[in-house]
């Protein structure tokens, strides 16, 4: 019974986030259900004390985050940059390229730092106008900035510095950099297989006379500011924020130490408020970055940006709480769920997968899929059986580097489910919904899963590492 109230909680949130319901109402719903139906008498306790407390905890580190990064694609749109760059684009590669275009620069930024929401903020305005320019449906730019942002630059490739591949760091005692070349297979293949996915879509959208689109939500206002920047001043700000990022994420902590604290001036005794700067940095590093690149437009596209930047910016805002809100609840939920005795019978259930590899990627995909956070999942499978993971590896003589690469690639698999915070922020962001794009999301996520099985195969094979 535990088990089951676990999955009609998460079929629940997943059938409300397809139909288009509101995570934010429909998130604690789901899971103070769950919980109603395990014990009653923990529903407000575990409202307050967990629901609650993980997602102003979650909005307390990432709304700076996410405003920043709405505002800088508000910017980007309004100074005529993007056109500028589409334009370019178009020129160089065609119009058939389109969506290797995009994914091109979602991989560049992801893999330079910036985080996926940025990501997702930042080059919206780029793809719709690279779409509408190439007459390619709209509802094909969810699946395409997902393929670009998040699957191979997110986890596969060696060194990226996104989360999910810092946190196997912690607990196999590897490197970012580790298995490096199964990770860039993996990575090569989930780059091939979506590509032509997406183009294999958009070809049949050609073929039956589908354009862009019309009656449209969220769309980029149109440039009214005469003749376009030159591109390559139009990609200094995206520069600008990935290199930034990078010199900001190296330089915080050598300025400010492991931690840091001051006394606010009040009245009275205060206690000293202390900072970790080791969890914060690289929030801190992607925060400066943005606001040097809002200034870089801002210095480059005075007048196009101000003459409109007051409504604007109030639509970049307001973008920005409902993707934040949208997120946090789902991580409130995610904590919820994994604080249920059914949670911890599908984490042992998943013990009994008897080759070692196999049962790492399956029990850190099925847990990220069930809180709907890559990280969160990965972090809970780990934290309860890394030791396990270890132990089994080390019996058939696999390396450490091979458990990291594994749940590094195995967590950005099924988190991807409708209930998942980033979908859901991408499809906010880009005014559709989950019926017109959830498709294609999926396709890639179904291509990012067997990813992992492949680089397993491989790995099994050849020993390659």
């Amino acid at each position: 019974m535990a088990f089951l109230i676990v999955l009609a909680a998460l079929g629940f949130l997943m059938l409300a986030a397809y139909r288009g319901y509101s995570v934010i109402l429909f998130a604690p719903v789901a899971a103070l259900g769950a919980v109603l139906l395990t014990d009653p008498s923990l529903v407000a306790p575990i409202f307050t004390g967990l629901f609650m407390d993980k997602m102003v905890g979650f909005l307390k580190l990432y709304f700076p985050v996410f405003m920043l990064g709405a505002l800088f694609g508000k910017v980007i749109e309004l100074s005529g940059f993007s056109q500028s760059i589409v334009a370019a684009t178009i020129g160089l590669v065609g119009r058939s390229r389109a969506m290797l275009s995009i994914v091109i620069v979602c991989a560049l930024l992801t893999y330079g730092g910036v985080s996926l929401f940025v990501v997702v903020f930042a080059v919206y305005p780029f793809a719709a106008e690279l779409f509408r320019q190439s007459n390619i449906p709209k509802r094909l730019i969810p699946g395409t900035i997902a393929l670009g942002a998040f699957t191979f630059t997110m986890d596969s490739l060696p060194g990226t510095p996104q989360i999910q591949n810092i946190i196997p760091t912690s607990f196999f005692g590897t490197t970012t950099w580790a298995a490096p070349w199964l990770g860039t297979l993996g990575a090569v293949f989930i780059l091939i297989v979506g590509l032509l996915y997406l183009e294999s879509r958009r070809r049949k959208a050609l073929a039956s006379g589908e354009g862009y689109g019309t009656e449209l939500v969220n769309e980029p206002v149109a440039f009214e500011g005469g003749k376009l920047t030159h591109p390559l001043i139009a990609l200094l700000p995206l520069v600008l924020v990935g290199v930034l990022n990078k010199l900001l994420g190296d330089a915080i902590p050598r300025l400010y130490g492991s931690n840091h604290s001051f006394v606010p001036a009040v009245i009275g005794e205060a206690k000293p408020v202390v900072q970790e700067i080791a969890k914060i940095a690289a929030i801190w590093a992607v925060e400066g970055a943005l606001l040097v690149g809002i200034l870089c437009v801002l210095a480059c596209a005075w007048r196009p940006v101000t003459r409109r930047f007051a409504e604007g910016s109030k639509a970049a805002v307001g973008g920005a709480l409902l993707a934040s809100m949208n997120t946090a609840s789902e991580y409130g939920f995610g904590a919820v769920i994994a604080a249920l005795p059914g949670f911890r019978l599908i984490a042992n259930a998943l013990h009994a997968i008897p080759q070692p590899l196999v049962n790492e990627a399956v029990t850190v995909t099925a847990l990220a899929g069930i809180t709907g956070s890559a990280s969160g999942g990965m972090s809970i499978a780990l934290a309860a059986m890394a030791e396990t993971f270890i132990h089994n590896a080390q019996a058939a003589g696999i390396p450490m580097e091979v458990l990291h690469r594994v749940a590094a690639m195995a967590s950005g698999g099924m988190d991807t489910l409708p209930h998942n915070g980033a979908v859901i922020t991408l499809l906010a962001v880009t005014g559709l919904t989950h019926r017109q794009s959830y498709r294609d999301i999926f396709a890639i996520t179904l291509i990012k899963t067997a990813a992992v099985f492949v680089v397993i195969l491989i790995y099994s094979l050849t020993g390659l590492v």
